[in-house]
């Protein structure tokens, strides 16, 4: 079987799906204004026996707040987070966890997908590579390309699944702190690029964290430039000749992508590899923890 490790079609999808080789799909919708709104979307339509992630339930750190099914972890149970930030990383083996209580296993290809645009699915993509699973694709053009190409949508709940045993792998993909950021900033040894809009990367404006303003040197491009007016990813040559000139001259090895609390970089991070300049690093943490400690460097313009 063909891994599919960036992006798939839903055309590729379906024809995956009626081979019936081992797969399991992710519905990682999610409203960060609404964090209830992305299981409700699910319940409503999703792609049939697709399993639901939540950015706040399943792929970031609980801290001992509530979980899904109401219970509060105690101080043991709660994972010491990988990141920080808004939206903690969890560690490897609480994510490792999660993916067995759903039934994943090491021999299956991972699709992921949302309906906000491919702003979110990115996290659970970058995770699976993260643990050390390589057949990760998201689906290009998210739900909706899925509906427009004829593709079937359940409603409710699933059937659940048997536990698994996924076993972690050597991490694929780097993870960087906002120590590592630090110490290397203003060195030709790493070029940040954030994802927000341009005016929150100005310091125009900040609706989120406390601090406006944005990583010194950091060079910035939202990541909605990386879509075409289909909600699909541009192609790979568009995407490269885009990112080659906004890093002008300076090498893609050196590049760390950064957001608000580390979803919104993924688009970008995934973009590079499409674009043949990939794999680069990730600062989980973002800018919601780089301005949580006011001894690091702000800039703003």
């Amino acid at each position: 079987m063909t891994a599919y490790t960036t992006l798939i079609s839903p055309t590729e999808l379906q024809a995956l799906a009626a081979s019936g080789a081992p797969l399991m799909v992710f519905d990682c919708s999610f409203e960060l204004a609404q964090p209830t709104a992305g299981r409700q979307q699910y319940l409503e339509a999703h792609i049939p026996g697709a399993v639901h992630a939540s950015l706040n339930d399943h792929l970031s750190a609980k801290h001992g707040a509530p979980g899904a099914d109401g219970t509060v972890l105690t101080a043991q149970e709660a994972d010491v987070p990988a990141s920080g930030g808004r939206h903690p990383l969890p560690s490897r083996e609480r994510f490792a966890m999660w993916l067995c209580s759903v039934g994943f296993a090491n021999n299956m290809q991972a699709v992921v997908y949302d309906r906000q645009g491919s702003s979110q699915c990115g996290r659970l993509w970058w995770m699976l590579k993260w643990a050390g699973h390589d057949a990760v694709a998201v689906l290009d053009g998210g739900l909706q390309a899925w509906q427009a190409a004829g593709g079937a949508v359940a409603s409710g709940e699933e059937p659940g699944h048997f536990q698994s045993n996924f076993e972690l792998g050597t991490p694929l993909r780097r993870l960087v702190t906002a120590g590592e950021v630090l110490a290397a900033l203003g060195s030709p040894g790493q070029t940040v690029i954030d994802a927000r809009a341009p005016a929150r990367y100005r310091g125009e404006v900040e609706p989120l964290d406390p601090v406006a303003g944005h990583i010194p040197g950091a060079l910035n491009r939202p990541f909605t430039e990386n879509m075409g007016a289909d909600g699909r990813f541009k192609p790979a040559a568009v995407l490269r000749a885009e990112f080659n000139a906004l890093l002008a001259g300076r090498s893609a090895a050196t590049v760390v992508h950064q957001c608000g609390s580390g979803v919104t970089a993924l688009p970008n991070l995934l973009a590079m590899e499409v674009a043949g300049l990939g794999p680069t690093a990730l600062f989980a943490g973002s800018w919601s923890e780089w301005c949580s400690d006011p001894s690091r460097p702000v800039e703003r313009g």
